[in-house]
């Protein structure tokens, strides 16, 4: 594709051939374009020559950029936002998409929804992927990823890559960083969920209201005209982002307690999961959903809307679909459970990693929990320091035994991210080592007790300091379970 192609307003004398893009120029390749983005930390613009070197014909960079037009006979575009050129550029070069992509945005849930959609449009026979923090899963398909959203050439290209090879729907999560970034842009979404918005990122956005405001943007620049707004009615955003999608032609279809068109009625927990009761578009029905706590109840529904959205009218589709959520399967590293104690006590691993996500799953597991309910977390280093005495507060708040230890300490020293932690909740026990954490929590387990392991749910690395070191909470569990002549049989599918 040519230049002129991808750039509609590009005038200049040099019209290459564009074979690729990136943002790396470590990545640049004969006939590439190089989009000089400036960075939290590295700005692009320091590899331009390196990146004609290797055979970029053609540059991208900010408006307020001082560089020519051209260098080295290359020409340079220059544009007032040079992350959203990019995507768009991206979105033309990769043009084929699934026909059906849903969003979802949110400070918990998104992994789950997006999981549970794929598994509902399954039931329907529809071959489908999830993509988001676990990667590409579905239709036969499984990939690793280590983003939420990823770069936007890796994004659509990957998107590409799933229609020319048959899946034509796909649910995708939507972090704020990647709306924010404009990492989203040129993605034909038809149908976008919001689960709710609580403390988290604010070392990236820094208030509520910008964190709120890059969420928004799925719903205001993203979804496509006459697509579908699935909202959380019991949020408190949820006016806010009513108010918002009155201004596009877009459908508002909203979900749980006080939901329009999927209305909770009554929720009961039982040892299986919880029983439902629940009308959906005027419609009664009642089920089991094998899953714990009532933010999956919520996650389930986001789901359920955002696949409903595609043919709403079609009542015996609504119904299976409805009837397929009785077979919802969980998501690795939420509320999995690690059996095999030797004492039949319970251990969970949930990814958990803020004040409301740690708060939402341990009132899920009160009522499941016989003795006493213990709570093992952490903060991660070089992000939000403010939530980390909040979390541990909640810890020791809602749980009976509390322990703080490490998560993630990245280049921080571990402790003085425990010491603030400690500070919200000075009675809690602190080990500063996470598998010794573990190992002293299940070893004090007995009958009737239940541990959460909070923070890192399905990571199978620690980074300490710029190093990922091997580190599997779910690992680990099992090792402890094992020293203590348990039989771990793995990871089972709920409680």
């Amino acid at each position: 594709m040519r230049l002129t192609e991808l750039v509609k307003t590009y005038r200049g004398e040099r019209n290459p051939e564009i074979k690729g893009l990136t943002q790396d120029s470590r990545q640049v390749h004969e006939g590439w374009l190089f989009a000089a983005l400036p960075g939290v930390k590295v700005d692009g613009r320091r590899f331009v020559d390196d990146a004609i070197q290797q055979g970029a014909v053609a540059v991208l960079v900010s408006q307020d950029a001082d560089l020519p037009e051209s260098v080295g006979n290359v020409p340079v575009i220059a544009d007032e936002n040079p992350r959203l050129r990019l995507s768009l550029m991206a979105s033309m070069l990769h043009a084929p998409q699934p026909d059906i992509v849903v969003a979802v945005t949110g400070t918990n849930g998104k992994t789950s929804t997006v999981h549970f959609a794929q598994q509902l449009w399954q039931a329907l026979d529809v071959p489908a992927v999830s993509l988001g923090t676990l990667g590409v899963h579905g239709a036969g398909i499984e990939r690793a990823g280590s983003l939420t959203t990823p770069d936007p050439v890796s994004l659509h290209a990957a998107l590409s890559g799933l229609a020319e090879s048959g899946i034509n729907h796909m649910s995708m999560e939507a972090s704020s960083h990647g709306l924010h970034q404009y990492r989203l842009d040129g993605v034909r979404v038809s149908a976008a969920g919001f689960t709710n918005i609580s403390r988290d990122h604010l070392d990236y956005h820094e208030t509520m209201e910008s964190y709120l405001a890059a969420k928004m943007r799925l719903f205001t620049d993203i979804t496509l005209p006459g697509g579908t707004a699935v909202l959380n009615a019991d949020a408190d955003q949820y006016d806010t982002f009513c108010n918002e999608i009155e201004k596009r032609d877009l459908v508002c279809f909203s979900y749980g307690w006080k939901g329009q068109d999927i209305h909770l009625l009554e929720r009961s927990p039982i040892p299986e999961g919880q029983r439902l009761k629940l009308e959906v578009l005027g419609r009664s029905y009642e089920l089991v959903l094998p899953l714990v706590g009532e933010f999956q109840v919520m996650n389930a529904f986001c789901a359920l809307g955002l696949v409903i959205a595609e043919a709403p009218d079609n009542e015996a589709r609504t119904a299976q679909l409805v009837e397929a959520l009785a077979d919802l399967q969980p998501v690795p590293g939420r509320l999995e459970v690690v059996s095999g104690h030797p004492a039949g006590a319970t251990v969970c691993v949930d990814y958990a990693h803020t004040p409301d996500a740690l708060e939402t799953v341990l009132k899920a597991l009160r009522p499941h929990t016989a003795g006493r309910l213990f709570c093992i977390v952490g903060c991660g280093g070089d992000r939000d320091a403010g939530k980390r005495p909040m979390m541990a507060r909640i810890a020791a708040d809602l749980s009976d035994v509390a322990v703080i230890t490490d998560d993630n300490p990245r280049t921080e020293d571990p402790a003085q991210i425990r010491a603030d932690m400690m500070a919200g909740a000075p009675d809690a026990k602190e080990i500063g080592s996470r598998g010794e954490a573990i190992a002293w929590a299940v070893n004090e387990l007995t009958a009737g007790d239940l541990l959460l392991v909070a923070g890192k749910g399905h990571e199978q690395g620690q980074i300490i300091g710029v190093r990922v070191e091997p580190f599997d909470d779910r690992q680990e569990v099992r090792n402890v379970m094992g020293s203590l002549g348990g039989i771990c049989e793995g990871i089972c599918e709920g409680i």
